[in-house]
């Protein structure tokens, strides 16, 4: 039996979820980017709600970014604490993994997925993906992308998610969309879903090596 805890708070959005034996209980708060001060007292809801203790849990996952530095900043911290607290080993999810993922979940006839969030100064964080019911598969690895030079991939039939479709025009002069959705946001449930293979595999970190991933070095929100 394995229980995961998982926080995403890379975006606008903030949850956590917990994977218990292939079930996931979830809380998900969408924009106003209240994140430091939200993200604890959902932790301590959901395992109330859940009935069982941090002492329970066998692993953390968490959204290592890309995505707004605060909000990356944040699950990175608050998953150290946890795991340092407990000894627990920490998986480090791609959070335009699980944007994908995410919008698959939104949109199951549509398995390739371009997760895009808009990273402010005129650039995007890009990633694509063929997403399933038990994962994603990279196609392109995430970046930091110029949209009117975002690389060239075959297929029509695409689906554009997350925050960066407000370069859509861009993208689909390169790209041929078959929908758009900017309101996907990646959720703690998919980071969850991700980062199980990561643990039954031993692909973890001890708290400390538990780093963001920010494809940028200057600080923008």
């Amino acid at each position: 039996m394995t229980c995961i805890l998982a926080l995403e708070t890379a975006t606008d959005a903030c949850s956590v979820a917990l994977y218990r034996n292939g079930d996931i209980q979830e809380r998900f708060e969408p924009g106003a980017r209240r994140q430091t001060e939200r993200i604890l007292p959902l932790v301590d809801e959901l395992l109330a709600e859940a009935g069982v203790t941090l002492a329970a849990v066998d692993a953390l996952a968490f959204g290592h970014g890309p995505g707004a530095f605060t909000g990356v900043r944040v699950a990175t911290s608050v998953v150290q604490g946890l795991a340092f607290a407990r000894d627990l080993p920490v998986a480090g999810v791609s959070t335009l993994a699980a944007c994908a993922l995410t919008a698959f979940d939104r949109y199951p006839h549509r398995a390739r997925v371009w997760a895009a969030f808009d990273a402010r100064m005129g650039e995007l964080y890009l990633g694509a993906y063929q997403c399933g019911p038990d994962g994603v598969v990279p196609l392109l690895a995430d970046g930091l992308f110029d949209p009117d030079a975002v690389p060239e991939l075959d297929g029509d039939d695409w689906l554009l998610a997350g925050s960066g479709a407000v370069y859509r025009e861009q993208i689909a002069a390169r790209v041929r969309l078959a929908e758009v959705d900017a309101e996907v946001a990646p959720r703690a449930g998919a980071v969850a879903r991700l980062a199980l293979p990561m643990v039954g595999q031993g692909r973890t970190v001890p708290a400390e090596q538990a780093q963001p991933v920010y494809l940028r070095d200057r600080v923008v929100n």
